[in-house]
């Protein structure tokens, strides 16, 4: 991959970053879902799936990356 596409994708993605009142960085996984390609919602909870396996794996603890939220849209 080009440099120049890595930066691209690396601008696009930290311009859909929000920010607590904190300043602590978070994505939605919605805006996620379509930064990644993904058209359906259904298809993108198995990456959000594998991600927390790949933090357990790593000894991690899942909910210091993740938050379970509903929001109805």
């Amino acid at each position: 991959m080009k440099i120049d596409r890595i930066h691209s994708l690396t601008d696009n993605f930290e311009a859909h970053a929000q920010r607590t009142d904190g300043g602590v960085e978070f994505w939605l996984a919605r805006d996620l879902q379509y930064l990644l390609g993904y058209a359906e919602w259904r298809n993108f909870t198995a990456v959000i799936t594998k991600a927390k396996i790949a933090r357990e794996m790593l000894q991690n603890a899942v909910l210091d990356h993740f938050v379970d939220v509903n929001i109805d849209q």
